[in-house]
């Protein structure tokens, strides 16, 4: 349940998907990236995935670790679920012309 709390925090799965994604990010790249992103939810999100061995900091700024790559490749079929959802979602709203 440690991971779910983790990852269930405000923008948590959003630095771990964004970093396996781009690639080391310096902080002001990732906040970029983050779009809507402050910057101290941004700190305090990089601690937590730090202190649980999801990202790391190195020359080229933070990565994901092995660890962190783990979490991203389980959260890629949740990803294709929340599309399929959108989708769905979509269809459920009524015609704007009727």
């Amino acid at each position: 349940m440690a991971l779910f709390d983790l990852l269930g925090r405000r923008w948590a799965m959003g630095v771990v998907w964004t970093l396996s994604e781009r690639g080391p990010s310096t902080f002001r790249a990732l906040q970029s990236a983050c779009e809507t992103i402050s910057p101290n939810v941004l700190n305090a999100r990089l601690k937590e995935l730090q202190a649980a061995g999801f990202v790391t900091q190195g020359a080229d700024g933070y990565q994901v670790t092995e660890l962190g790559q783990a979490v991203y490749r389980s959260l890629i079929p949740l990803s294709e679920t929340s599309k399929r959802w959108a989708a769905w979602l979509d269809q459920q709203k009524p015609d704007a012309t009727d």
